[in-house]
């Protein structure tokens, strides 16, 4: 189990690493992590010291030099963008902020946020170390982090009945029964995010979640990035990557239950109720 958990934090790790990669070239930080806020200055600077840190942090999460600290770190930090960045945005300034379509940004960074808690949560506790302030204080925040994850999620899986003639868009021409499959993987999202919250078969439903999604990396984001991996700022490539770190995510939450049941005193902020 614990090289299902290695595995599961690489596939975080390389999704969001492989997210901020673009920021170097386009200088911006993109709808997934800030919005373009009026008047902010230095953006090209602030955007390329982002993408450092989170590459960083994700090289030392992979190689656990001090992995539990630095999941709780990089939590905190995408955690302020979304709701000191994003909500804030959202209901002072956007002027489309009813359109339920506007607070993607938000749903997004509040997964990568929560996935980097699961994180957290998927390492054991240091021993023998003295924490700061605001390492204890984030710990206390690891139990929300499939909350987070599953929030998004159940968003996600709205928006297919939301907008079923854009999701029909996506499929690549030879995917036959596209509004069934539409509607149908809207379905497993918005379940399985709510079986999650509330505990019902954690290993399976997250087993299941994370197949589901890097099937969507499959079969959707790959083909759309391979028609325009660069355009509108590289938007289809960190959509492959956001899928990556998603499955990831989901398969950890999977594995950390698993790990709860048979080392309870290593892993898992997270109850255990079926």
């Amino acid at each position: 189990m614990a090289k299902w958990i290695k595995a599961a934090r690489a596939a975080y790790c390389i999704g969001l690493a492989g997210m901020v990669v673009p920021k170097f070239i386009y200088r911006k930080f993109g709808d997934e992590f800030l919005p373009d806020w009026p008047g902010l200055p230095w953006v090209p600077f602030w955007a390329c010291l982002f993408a450092t840190i989170v590459i960083a942090a994700c090289v030392a999460i992979y190689l656990d030099i001090r992995g539990r600290a630095v999941a709780l770190l990089l939590a905190g930090l995408l955690s302020v963008m979304v709701f000191f960045g994003w909500v804030s945005y959202e209901l002072l300034m956007d002027p489309g902020h009813n359109h339920y379509i506007s607070w993607a940004g938000v749903l997004s960074g509040l997964a990568l946020a929560g996935g980097a808690f699961v994180v957290a949560g998927s390492f054991p506790e240091e021993a023998n170390i003295k924490k700061s302030p605001v390492l204890r204080w984030l710990e206390k925040l690891i139990p929300f982090g499939p909350l987070f994850f599953c929030i998004t999620m159940i968003g996600y899986g709205y928006t297919h009945f939301l907008y079923p003639d854009f999701i029909l868009t996506l499929f690549p021409h030879w995917v036959p029964f596209q509004m069934f499959w539409t509607y149908l993987a809207g379905s497993a999202l918005m379940l399985g995010g709510v079986a999650i919250v509330f505990h019902v078969k954690l290993k399976l439903v997250g087993i299941l979640m994370g197949i589901l999604l890097f099937i969507f990396l499959l079969v959707i984001h790959i083909p759309l990035a391979m028609g325009d991996p660069w355009g509108q700022n590289a938007f289809q490539l960190i959509r492959v990557f956001g899928a990556l770190a998603f499955s990831g995510t989901a398969f950890m939450i999977a594995g950390s239950h698993t790990a709860s049941v048979t080392r309870p005193s290593s892993i898992s902020s997270i109850p255990i109720r079926g």
